[in-house]
């Protein structure tokens, strides 16, 4: 009975990270879908230039990156000392709450001003809650799991992001298909009201989980009375920062191809709505199928190298899949979406495993949170506003294919240099074994 314990509680541990990421996601690319299509009309003044109207529907957008180091913080230091489990199941109602608000809200021609501001308030939330959110996923998942099977048990909390992309994509481009004014009076609302469902069945699952081994280990040993923020900023500095440099690709190249290539299709090219939407729709199908396949391949082949190759593919492909756009084809921009988020795949699914195993346990929830979410308030948060502007700039897309690239090159060079750490031999010593 032991055995088949032992052999459940990786695979409910990964189910369970999965649910759940998957819905906080699901809420977090639902706002950032939204900012790109309608919200830049609808709680911005009237009058003003669409591509201004983008850019400060962008700015809202971005404040949910700079909440997501502060709620990172709060719940590694939750998660480090109370437990992984505690923290998930707190950082899933934030984000529900706040998600459920957002379809609620007013817009700028009930009540002006207080409308933008409203939203701003309630993407700070959703940051909150994100931020606490991917560390303790990601744990929750890898520590359960055999050391052999950590990059692939990893990804099924990196699941949860393309999951999340396909509800929401999927989602708006079926409000879309109701046409443009149902979309902008009621039809955006909807999938922010529907992910009180999402929220509920998650935190049944999420509850029925078993805390972590690794974590209970730990407080088994005795906790350090040192808080965990200060504990990981004085021991981990150095692999915190190479942390934040191995993820500008894993975390900002992907909204520069999604969010940014939305706007921009729409607004700048004037794509068709339900074109890209049903595309991004298609490519979130593949990266949610690869990624369990480029992680399996992690554990065989090495997951840094997998890594690695994702980013050479990324580079590659950044300038065809911005050029393909303005093709008219329909099943060409299908196609380079969809190849696009196969190598972001390669990026994105190992990253799990590759980031948790840099750290010791003792502060580990806080260290990869700060690495994960730092990196995601400069890389994933100014990514589509830094986009837009130098389109607004240059009145071109080069140099966002050019800063896309010099993404690729800073992530590679980063994890050459970034330590890795064996679960098993922490628990017993300070080893440090090789990747």
């Amino acid at each position: 009975m032991a055995e088949n314990n032992s052999q459940r509680s990786p695979r409910r541990a990964a189910i369970a990270s999965f649910v759940g990421t998957t819905i906080e996601w699901y809420d977090f690319y639902a706002y950032a879908t939204a900012a790109s299509i309608v919200f830049g009309s609808l709680f911005f003044p009237e009058g003003t230039d669409p591509l201004i109207g983008v850019m400060a529907s962008f700015a809202t957008y971005a404040v949910g990156f700079f909440a997501r180091p502060l709620g990172g913080v709060l719940f590694g230091h939750f998660g480090d000392r109370v437990g992984r489990k505690a923290a998930l199941v707190t950082t899933l109602m934030i984000m529900g709450i706040a998600t459920f608000a957002v379809g609620l809200l007013p817009t700028y021609a009930s009540v002006g001003m207080l409308a933008p501001i409203l939203l701003v308030v309630l993407r700070f939330a959703q940051g909150i809650a994100v931020g606490g959110e991917w560390g303790g996923a990601v744990l929750m998942a890898v520590e359960h799991a055999p050391e052999k099977k950590k990059t692939f048990y990893g990804s099924f909390a990196q699941l949860g992001n393309p999951a999340g992309a396909l509800l929401a994509t999927g989602f708006f481009s079926l409000m879309s298909s109701f046409g443009t004014d149902a979309l902008y009076s009621w039809g955006w609302r909807v999938p922010f009201l529907a992910s009180a469902v999402l929220v509920l069945v998650g935190l049944v699952i999420r509850l029925k989980v078993e805390e972590s081994p690794v974590f209970t280990e730990v407080q088994r040993q005795g906790a350090s009375s040192e808080p965990p923020v200060r504990q990981a900023l004085r021991t981990s500095w150095r692999t915190i920062l190479l942390g934040i440099g191995v993820l500008p690709v894993a975390v900002g190249g992907y909204y520069i191809v999604t969010t940014f290539l939305l706007a921009y299709s729409t607004t700048d090219l004037k794509v068709s709505e339900q074109l890209v939407l049903n595309g991004l729709s298609v490519a979130a199908f593949v990266e949610l199928v690869a990624t369990l396949g480029v992680s399996w391949l992690g554990d065989r082949f090495g997951k840094r190298r997998v890594v690695t190759i994702g980013l050479i593919g990324v580079a590659v492909l950044a300038a065809p899949q911005f050029l393909v756009m303005d093709s008219g084809s329909t099943l060409l921009i299908f196609f380079m979406l969809g190849l696009m988020r196969l190598v972001m795949a390669a990026t994105y699914g190992p990253i799990a495993a590759v980031l948790s195993q840099m750290f010791e346990p003792q502060a580990r929830y806080t260290s990869i949170s700060l690495s994960y979410q730092v990196a995601g308030a400069i890389f994933g948060g100014l990514s589509p506003l830094a986009c837009t502007a130098l389109l607004a700039v240059f009145d071109s897309v080069v140099p966002v294919i050019a800063l896309l690239v010099a993404m690729c090159v800073m992530s590679i060079v980063c994890l050459r240099f970034a330590p890795q750490y064996s679960d098993t031999d922490l628990l017993r010593s300070t080893e440090r074994t090789p990747a």
